[in-house]
């Protein structure tokens, strides 16, 4: 029965230490993105579709009949 005890116990400090190491690295600066908005401008954005210059203009549609 005290095994139990010193396996939770045991499994808590683990538990404690990658959440401590967690936070360090996040305080750090570890996570922070410094690659992407560099490269940012090598990639295309989505341009939008201009509208047509022949606005009124339809086109004719012949139907044989």
């Amino acid at each position: 029965m005290s095994v139990i005890f010193i396996l939770i116990l045991v499994s808590m400090v683990v538990a404690a230490l990658f959440l401590g190491a967690f936070f360090w690295a996040v305080r750090s600066g570890q996570y922070d993105d410094t690659y992407t908005p560099s490269v940012r401008i090598l990639f295309e954005e989505p341009t939008e579709e201009k509208p047509s210059e022949h606005k009124g203009k339809k086109k004719s549609q012949s139907s044989s009949k």
